[in-house]
């Protein structure tokens, strides 16, 4: 009964925006006392964060226009548990992709893709949001029309790409879901098919790319992310055991928390060994475990390309000397003044 409970409990707050960030808020005050709550207990105080941004305008549906000619249109799910914890990664990747003449649009109506609750074996949960959230794409590709959905959290993107497979045997949902499938593409492998424009800053920093599970192993995108770093400038330095996993796949570091700490920690001590100056990932899962076991930077890889671009500095980069260096942000000059 304990365990169902907790399952239950992720399965409903989770994907729901709403609900999490009000249990953040909540986790705030049992934070301190982590340590002296048993197993999945702990685990999830202790990673809960200690600030929650607030909402941000890419939340809200839709359409933020190409920089120049439009070359693409393209949706974006913004997630539900990332638009909590990181705003910042969908916010860059609206950017990186406008500045690279694609209008993107947050579909109205566009829920959850579903995956949590899928791995979790609760297909009603699941099967509820993808099929809100297909039929929102569907409108838009019936509509102004799409040539991409672009996910940038790959838990994410497995999930949206078995959409086919999933609803393979629901005669309504089948035609629909093929469809959504066809054309879905991490933000990495979409930027590979339309090219990076060159980058307009110096960088050169040592990056240790991490792939994750669901985006080497799921959705078997290897080249593309290392490329557009390289591309941007970076030096990629590659991690050894890059196949082993970092303890987070989806709930699992709070279901199993004392595994999922021995596999960060070995995660961590391999990356730590590269001597990069910073970690970058494309999955939001991924970028949480491992920025509770080191004191380096792990940032999403659209972070970086949208600064070497011409965004602004990611936040986490800010204090690393490695990343020194003009800062495009907005209000970057009233900071420098103050």
């Amino acid at each position: 009964p304990a365990d169902r409970a907790i399952r239950d409990l992720l399965a409903r707050v989770l994907p729901n925006p709403r609900l999490f960030r009000l249990a953040l808020i909540a986790a705030w005050f049992g934070k301190p006392f982590a340590g002296l709550l048993p197993g999945r207990l702990g685990a999830l105080l202790a990673l809960a964060p200690t600030s929650v941004p607030g909402p941000s305008h890419s939340d809200r549906p839709g359409s933020h226009p190409a920089v120049g000619p439009r070359r693409k249109r393209a949706a974006l799910l913004v997630g539900c548990a990332q638009q909590v914890l990181a705003p910042q990664i969908n916010e860059a990747t609206i950017r990186l992709l406008n500045r690279h003449g694609v209008e993107v649009v947050v579909a109205k109506g566009a829920d959850c893709c579903g995956a949590l609750t899928h791995h979790m074996g609760k297909t009603d949960l699941s099967d509820a949001a993808a099929k809100k959230t297909i039929d929102a794409w569907i409108a838009e590709m019936d509509g102004e029309g799409l040539d991409a959905i672009i996910v940038n959290t790959s838990g994410c993107g497995t999930t949206v790409k078995d959409y086919a497979y999933q609803f393979r045997e629901d005669a309504e949902y089948a035609p629909k879901a093929l469809r959504v499938a066809a054309i879905a593409r991490d933000v990495t492998e979409f930027l590979a098919e339309i090219g990076l424009s060159a980058p307009v800053i110096e960088t050169g920093q040592a990056i240790a790319y991490h792939s994750a599970c669901s985006m080497q192993h799921g959705q078997r995108i290897k080249d593309p992310p290392r490329t557009l770093l390289r591309g941007a400038g970076f030096e990629v330095k590659e991690i050894p055991e890059a196949h082993l996993c970092c303890g987070s796949a989806g709930t699992y570091n709070m279901l199993q928390p004392e595994i999922a700490v021995q596999l960060r920690d070995r995660k961590v001590r391999n990356i730590e060994s590269t001597k990069a100056a910073a970690i970058a990932a494309g999955n939001l899962g991924c970028i949480t475990q491992i920025a509770t076991g080191t004191g380096l930077p792990v940032v999403h890889t659209v972070e970086l390309l949208d600064w070497a671009t011409g965004g602004p500095k990611p936040e986490a980069l800010r204090d690393s000397l490695a990343f020194a260096g003009p800062d495009r942000s907005p209000g970057a000059a009233a900071r420098a003044a103050e």
